[in-house]
């Protein structure tokens, strides 16, 4: 499938938006594999500051090794690279069309994705994406940050997926080890020392 035809294309599964349902944790929806872990990435405003903004430009997905590149609505628009860091992001949108990719040369893999909700409440911000046509997965997963009553911020990465064709079911092992190491990049990506603004 052209870069091009995916803002058009529908997601590749059925239950969108059920990583926010309350029912998640006890009720994924059926044939699909859940994913729920969440960390504790530091305390106070700055903290908070930075992870809710970082979360809300795929800071996430860059701090954790992905390329993240946004389509655009029209047709004839310009793709963006948002795989550096930079103020001049723009926020996540619902329905904003995104092609992730990581590894390197003939090993690059790249994963299309569309944005299905966003959150941006005063303790509470982050969004989920859902599998397009050409992801080895089929599924949803959200990133979210928090900022509890204690002024800690916590992340939680929530998922649930299946392989997206026989091949990749093949490749299941493996791609549950990758997931496995990916969500752990995830839960450190907005710990740590924070960067000055570029």
């Amino acid at each position: 499938m052209d870069a091009r035809t995916y803002p058009n294309a529908p997601v590749t599964y059925g239950a969108v938006g059920a990583t926010r349902g309350s029912t998640f944790t006890v009720l994924p929806p059926a044939g699909f594999r859940r994913v729920e872990r969440s960390a504790r990435i530091g305390h106070g405003e700055t903290r908070w500051i930075f992870a809710r903004e970082q979360i809300l430009t795929w800071g996430v997905k860059r701090r954790s090794g992905f390329g993240v590149t946004l389509l655009p609505r029209d047709p004839l628009g310009e793709l963006r690279d948002l795989s550096a860091d930079s103020v001049e992001h723009p926020h996540v949108r619902p329905g904003d069309t995104i092609v992730l990719s990581i590894g390197r040369g003939r090993l690059t893999a790249h994963e299309p994705v569309r944005v299905v909700y966003v959150v941006d409440d005063p303790t509470v911000a982050g969004s989920a994406y859902g599998t397009l046509e050409g992801h080895p997965l089929r599924g949803e997963e959200s990133f979210m940050v928090e900022r509890r009553d204690d002024n800690s911020v916590w992340m939680t990465v929530r998922s649930f997926s299946r392989p997206a064709s026989l091949k990749w079911m093949l490749l299941s092992p493996a791609l549950r080890v990758f997931q496995y190491i990916v969500v752990g990049r995830y839960l450190r990506a907005l710990a740590g020392a924070i960067p000055a603004p570029v």
